[in-house]
């Protein structure tokens, strides 16, 4: 029996490569091969998000709580990564990469102001992002009033 990965030839030349899944789903393999095929990939763009972009990939401390802590909040983050590019940004910066949000959106210069119990940041109104940073914001306002209609959930 060849090793996983290797391909298996035939006395008839071909040759063949084996796979297997593993579920815990109970249907039948004609049903769960087309199920999972269009699915595959999406657990690795994720993970290397994970590992590149949440800096999942290297654990800060040799606590295991913190450890632990450290890796809640990653999820957390890639969580509320996923609800904000679903739920509030525009089209064009759902397939981004956090790298590029935190480019374009996160990491820009300005000033923070702390007055009368309120904190303010001003960017330049030349700043390219400013007009994103509104809509964005105009988009937020609503979700303080609970979920969206299509996302409610029933418990």
């Amino acid at each position: 029996m060849p090793d996983a990965g290797e391909s298996l030839d035939t006395q008839s030349g071909e040759r063949y490569k084996f796979r297997g899944i593993v579920t815990n789903r109970s249907v039948a393999g004609n049903k769960l091969i087309p199920w999972y095929r269009p699915r595959c990939g999406k657990s690795e763009e994720v993970h290397a998000a994970m590992k590149e972009d949440l800096a999942g990939g290297t654990l800060p401390l040799g606590d295991f709580g913190a450890n632990a802590a450290w890796w809640g909040i990653m999820i957390l983050v890639l969580n509320l990564n996923a609800a904000l590019k679903r739920l509030v940004l525009p089209s064009r910066w759902r397939n981004k990469r956090f790298k590029a949000l935190r480019f374009g959106l996160i990491s820009l210069a300005g000033q923070v102001r702390q007055r009368a119990r309120q904190l303010d940041i001003l960017l330049s109104p030349r700043q390219p992002a400013l007009a994103l940073l509104r809509q964005v914001r105009e988009r937020i306002a609503p979700l303080t009033r609970g979920a969206p209609e299509g996302l409610a959930t029933t418990g």
